[in-house]
Parts: structure tokens; C-alpha cells; sequence
């Protein structure tokens, strides 16, 4: 009788050890504590992109701007995403079927309209949509055809290099670019389970070829036009809730009246893509009262944006001040609520957006778990 029950308790034992080993998927556990996340986007000159897991804060993922220029999507639909971190724009280019036969001077007065920055409401149609739904834009680049000859050739503006950060630049200012990147034709094209990439200089008669497979675990593969290598950028899909970058948005020069695509700096967006959302919270009174007792019980759900990666954007700071409070500051009448991948929620504030010399690119921002 010993004997039996010592043997139904290893059983017992060893079964729950296979089901915990067979478990390739644990659910993650949120961290017990807030933190105060640094995030160095490289000062003034914002040259970085910085990635955050709120649930895995000390792991920052960080990479140069320039690292990349497509990012090819890796669901079951086939759309490629332009790098707005450097201004790149991109337009069809009319009556071309021959990537191999395109000259420059076909593209020179397409190549005057294909800029971020012009302040023409029509140059929206050359950049990716702000609000980060790129499944259903129609700019940009198009969907992926099945058939090759459906695929037109696009002409693409690799946007600005990044500025010297040995450079005189003021503070509270910042230089965020300095000389063109260049110009490039292409052609995308469907692969077995992923992409074909066709590119060139322009003047060029023989195009480069490179395949791009789909790597599930991340939401693009990112590629890199001017070394012909793919770029690790982002984490993996639901390893990252929100990132520090630069930002082609559209501006406005007053409510309804578009000016076209404009360059942001100090610009946050969330994980859209991966089903992160988030609100701001206006506070009456102490924003210190407000925020330390704020609740899980205070979220309200109905107020998570979803659909837009610009949730928290540009809305945490301000770069012209008012006569009180000169220069670039942050908000100090405001917090922020996120939802992340896995269902667990947060509260942000930010704190800082300069060092105390008063360079900006030095942003520091603290959570909590709800």
C-alpha cells in the first residue's frame, strides 16, 4: 500500500512536470513594480530609435535611423512600409514596366513632388499613413500583387542622412537631418512566403534582386537599400509596447486644413500593430496627486485608442512654450494609460525631455503597473 502511493505521487509529479515543459507559450507575468525608463534617442540629433517593453523594461532595444528603409510585412497580406524616421517618400512611376529602363531624367519633376515637408496637403499621398494602418492605406506603397506585372515601379526618396552630432546646436533645439540620402527604383514583388525586392539607382540597367521570407515572430522584416541587407529594428511582436523616434505625421495649419507631411521630433507610437493601446489623462489639480492615485479601478476602456500608433505622439510635450515657460518642455497637467499586447495595463508620465544642460533627446518617462 506504500509502495502504491509513493508510486501514484512520483506519477502525479512527473505528469505535472511534462505538462509545465510542454507549456510553449507561459503567460507573462507583468513586472510587480514601476521603473524610470531613460530613453536615449542620442541627444539633439535624435539619431536613435528606442524600443520599450514595459513588462521587460531594463531590455531596451535600440537602433540608428538610417539602419533601415522597408519594413515588409509578415501577415497574411503583402504591404511594405516606408522608414518615416528619415522623411522617405515614394510615388508610382508613371508608365514604367521595365525597371531596368528607368533614367533619372524620366523621374526629374516627379522627383520635386516626392519630398516630406513641402507643405502641399497632395504630398500625403507619398508617405505612409500616420495613424499606423498601413492594411488599408492608400499611399505609400500599394498592396503586394499576385500577378508580377501588376507590381508598378516606384521611385523612392531614401530620405535625409542623419546630422553631426559634433555640430553647434543651441539648446532646446534640435538637428534632426543634413544631407539627402539619395534616390532609388523599385519593384516589390510576392515570393513563396514572403517578398521579392528589385532595385537600383536610377541610372542603373541592371537591377539588384533580393528575397525577403516572412519571420512570423516579428511584425516586419526590415531591409536595407543602401547595403542590399535586411536590418534587425523592431523586437518581437508583442516585445514592445511603445517606441521614442522621429515621425513623418501630417500638420495642419489650422483645424481641417492640411499642410501636407511634416518631420516630428520627439515622437512616441505605440504597438498598433500588435493590438497596444492607450489614452492621456488631463489632470485638475496636482498632477502628482492625480497620478499616484490612480487606480486599475480609474482606467476607462472605451477611451483606449486603438487605431492610431499616434495615441501618445506628440501629445507629452510641447517644443515652443509660452511666454511663462519658454522653450521645449513636458506637460505637467497630463499622464498616460496603456494597454499593452497581453492585456496588462499602465500608467505613464513623463518627466523630462532635456539634460540639464537643457540639450533635448534626453527623455525620461515613469510607470506603474495597474
Amino acid at each position: 500500500m506504500k509502495f502504491l502511493n509513493i508510486f501514484s505521487f512520483l506519477f502525479i509529479i512527473t505528469a505535472v512536470q511534462s505538462c509545465l515543459s510542454a507549456d510553449e507559450d507561459p503567460v507573462k507575468v507583468p513586472p510587480m513594480t514601476g521603473s524610470v525608463i531613460n530613453a536615449d534617442v542620442g541627444g539633439p540629433t535624435e539619431a536613435n530609435q528606442v524600443w520599450i517593453d514595459l513588462s521587460d523594461s531594463k531590455k531596451l532595444v535600440t537602433n540608428k535611423r538610417t539602419d533601415w528603409d522597408l519594413g515588409f510585412y509578415t501577415g497574411d497580406d503583402y504591404r511594405v512600409i516606408l522608414n518615416g524616421s528619415i522623411a522617405m517618400a515614394v510615388a508610382k512611376i508613371p508608365n514604367a514596366t521595365d525597371i531596368n529602363s528607368v533614367k533619372e531624367s524620366d523621374v526629374a519633376s516627379l522627383k520635386e513632388t516626392v519630398q516630406v515637408g513641402t507643405f502641399n496637403a497632395a504630398n500625403m499621398q507619398y508617405v505612409d499613413n500616420p495613424n499606423g494602418n498601413f492594411l488599408t492605406q492608400s499611399s505609400g506603397i500599394g498592396t503586394i500583387k499576385e500577378n508580377d506585372a501588376d507590381n508598378p515601379i516606384y521611385l523612392v526618396n531614401l530620405g535625409r542622412n542623419l546630422a553631426d552630432p559634433n555640430s553647434n546646436i543651441a539648446a532646446g533645439s534640435v538637428s534632426l537631418s543634413s544631407d539627402p540620402r539619395g534616390w532609388k527604383k523599385i519593384q516589390i514583388l510576392r515570393a513563396p512566403n514572403g517578398y521579392k525586392i528589385r532595385y537600383a539607382d536610377l541610372n542603373a540597367t541592371n537591377y539588384q534582386e533580393y528575397i525577403i521570407t516572412k519571420d512570423t515572430e516579428y511584425n516586419f522584416n526590415f531591409f536595407n537599400l543602401k547595403t542590399g541587407t535586411p536590418a534587425n529594428i523592431q523586437p518581437k511582436k508583442k516585445s514592445w509596447d511603445l517606441a521614442f523616434t522621429t515621425f513623418t505625421n501630417e500638420v495642419f495649419t489650422s483645424p481641417g486644413n492640411s499642410a501636407g507631411s511634416y518631420f516630428y521630433a520627439d515622437f512616441i507610437i505605440t504597438n498598433t500593430t500588435s493590438g497596444v493601446s492607450a489614452y492621456q489623462v488631463t489632470a485638475t489639480g496636482s498632477l502628482d496627486q492625480a497620478y499616484n492615485s490612480f487606480k486599475l479601478s480609474n482606467v476607462d476602456p472605451t477611451k483606449l485608442v486603438s487605431n492610431d500608433q499616434r495615441a501618445i505622439g506628440d501629445k507629452w510635450r510641447t517644443t515652443t512654450g509660452t511666454n511663462e515657460v519658454p522653450g521645449a518642455f513636458v506637460y505637467a497637467d497630463r499622464f498616460f494609460v496603456l494597454k499593452d499586447a497581453e492585456g496588462f495595463y499602465f500608467k505613464l508620465r513623463f518627466n523630462k525631455m532635456k539634460d540639464p544642460q537643457g540639450n533635448r533627446g534626453h527623455a525620461s518617462f515613469e510607470f506603474e503597473p495597474l
